[in-house]
């Protein structure tokens, strides 16, 4: 994540108490839409029709066809396209609305693009990944509303934009890049700032009207948002922010993802390849939305070089145990039982470690093969990783009998 750099001493000058009360008084905050506020009035009213929330819409042009290209878009799967607002108004359903309301306003308050040293096109892409996959984690764990969790996890470091704005934006200071945990961040924003991105946030979404239980995100992570009497939705916006960081972190290795959705939060590998691939299927038609630069196919493909490399990196380790780091072109397996230095207790050693790791970039590569388009680059590539796959656990099981 971001991390900001000290500038000088201006805590000095106002306390944390200070900014946070300028922050619940909207002051310094960026005016969310008059429409979005009226939609989040009159979705919340029992007595509101789909009439009424239509002839609302319609007086914003650009929100009435964002509304219609949403209800319209593989985020609700279905296949019967709707052509009026009214229709897409019942599709979207009025507590969604009320949500996408408020989440399409606030994407418009921001600029896009990079202002002096933020980069906002990233910080809204990362956002909007982690979003969906709260989204997708939230309906397959049946644990909180799916929409809910779709706003919770886009505005989970929301704060972070407007710590820039009230500290850094039009000075002189810079921002770099820290490989830090969400709690170093934090700790060096205190240290700095007096207070940090997730406190800037939850007031700032308390004088937006975000419904609580998106509050209660902001203040709710690490070890805290996942313990056992830690609200649903909190849960499932700290799993999202955890796989999202490691998703969309360059270089890191493929199945990290799955060892850490394991052992921080219990997630079954066939819960997050779902999750994974619902995501990517969603996530080009949700950017056009929200107007995010996003290149699926793009990120997709590193997605699948990684585990394209982890598949080498598992080749290499069946065909020289004793040296995983030897890089070398793949083997073909046809006499690995007259390998020297490979008996039986070795083989079974070796198994063992690579095992989950194949497991979890087969389970990936079958669901991808299966659902891309063969002809396509996407879909040639995913096949060929695929096969790989299939021959490497071919090995592996010939390794463990």
């Amino acid at each position: 994540m971001l991390c900001l750099q000290k500038r000088g001493s201006i805590m000095q000058e106002q306390g944390t108490t200070r900014i946070l009360d300028r922050l619940k008084t909207g002051y310094n905050l960026p005016t969310l839409s008059p429409v979005a506020l009226k939609l989040v009035e009159l979705a919340s009213d029992d007595a509101c029709s789909a009439r009424d929330l239509a002839g609302l819409i319609g007086k914003d042009p650009s929100l009435a066809v964002r509304l219609l290209k949403l209800a319209n878009s593989a985020f609700y799967q279905t296949r019967q396209p709707v052509s009026t607002l009214e229709q897409a108004v019942v599709r979207v359903g009025f507590h969604r609305l009320r949500i996408m309301g408020l989440s399409l306003s606030l994407r418009d308050t921001f600029p896009m693009g990079k202002v002096g040293p933020m980069d906002y096109e990233r910080f809204w892409r990362s956002s909007l990944y982690r979003a969906l996959i709260a989204k997708s984690l939230a309906r397959r764990l049946r644990s909180c509303h799916p929409e809910e969790a779709f706003v919770a996890g886009l505005t989970l470091e929301i704060g972070f934009l407007i710590l820039f704005d009230l500290f850094i934006k039009g000075g002189d200071e810079a921002m770099t890049e820290y490989p830090d945990t969400l709690e170093q961040t934090l700790a060096r924003e205190e240290e700095h700032y007096g207070l940090n991105h997730r406190q800037v946030g939850e007031a700032a979404l308390r004088f937006w009207k975000f419904p609580e239980a998106i509050l209660d995100c902001q203040g709710l992570y690490g070890e805290r948002a996942v313990g056992p009497d830690s609200p649903a939705l909190s849960r499932v916006s700290e799993m999202a922010r955890t796989l999202g960081a490691l998703l969309l972190q360059q270089g890191a290795d493929f199945p990290s993802l799955f060892q850490e959705a394991d052992r921080a939060f219990g997630l079954d590998p066939e819960v997050l390849n779902d999750t994974l691939l619902e995501t990517f299927l969603q996530v080009q038609d949700i950017a056009d939305q929200l107007r995010l630069v996003v290149d699926r196919e793009k990120d997709l493909l590193e997605i699948m070089e990684r585990a394209n490399l982890a598949l080498s990196q598992i080749s290499d380790r069946l065909s020289d145990p004793e040296d995983g780091t030897q890089q070398k072109a793949l083997p073909s397996f046809d006499h690995l039982p007259e390998q020297q230095g490979l008996d039986f207790q070795t083989l079974q050693a070796v198994a063992h470690e690579i095992r989950n790791p194949l497991v979890a970039v087969g389970g990936f590569a079958r669901r991808l093969a299966a659902i891309l388009d063969a002809s396509s680059d996407g879909g040639k590539y995913a096949h060929v990783i695929l096969e790989e796959t299939q021959r490497l656990e071919k090995a592996l099981a010939r390794m463990s009998t």
